[in-house]
């Protein structure tokens, strides 16, 4: 009985401080395999489609390129800033002859990429069954997405995350998406 009183002591602490090492290793990235350092890997959140077409008060006709013959605008009413990173926008292409089309799509800052969700059409939004994301092509002519990234949607490889900033970025006596504008107005007839 003596014999185990003497060492109970010795052995708690002994115990404690195994226990404090053990704890202290699970922390430890290279114990745990967890590198705070390494890249993170892209997960999208949900999509919804919207649930209206885009609200005519709130069209904003943004600047894209001089080699285009489209205008182009955005909804700025259905801007969304999401916890993925993705911006997702409403944008209005409108070819010389009138006729346009109206898509649903996102833009990712940090892989410059972008992705169409689907399309506006008769009276209804249409899910687009094969969306991926694709790169953003910066030297077309129609660079719409290229324009929207570099001009109001990202800080260069990170996402705008204010509104305001975004719509006054699109204004069109101060938007460039990243280019000088010569022969556009940003005006949609």
């Amino acid at each position: 009985m003596m014999k185990l009183s003497i060492y109970s002591p010795r052995l708690s602490i002994l115990m404690l401080a195994l226990g404090l090492a053990l704890i202290g290793c699970a922390g430890d990235p290279l114990e745990s395999g967890v590198d705070p350092f390494a890249p993170m890997v892209f997960k999208e959140g949900a999509t919804a489609m919207p649930l209206n077409p885009p609200n005519k008060a709130t069209i904003q006709p943004f600047y894209v390129s001089q080699q285009t013959i489209f205008k182009f605008a955005v909804d700025t009413d259905s801007i969304l800033m999401g916890n993925d990173d993705i911006t997702r926008y409403t944008v209005i292409l409108t070819s010389p002859n009138g006729n346009s089309q109206v898509q649903y799509e996102g833009i990712r800052c940090d892989s410059f990429q972008w992705c169409l969700y689907g399309t506006f059409e008769n009276g209804a939004w249409k899910e687009n069954p094969l969306s991926n994301w694709n790169p953003i092509k910066d030297n077309t002519a129609t660079r719409y997405q290229a324009a929207l990234a570099q001009g109001a949607f990202c800080n260069f490889n990170s996402q705008e995350k204010n509104i305001k900033n975004i719509i006054q970025s699109l204004n069109p006596n101060g938007f460039t998406g990243q280019t000088k504008p010569t022969n556009s107005f940003g005006v949609i007839n």
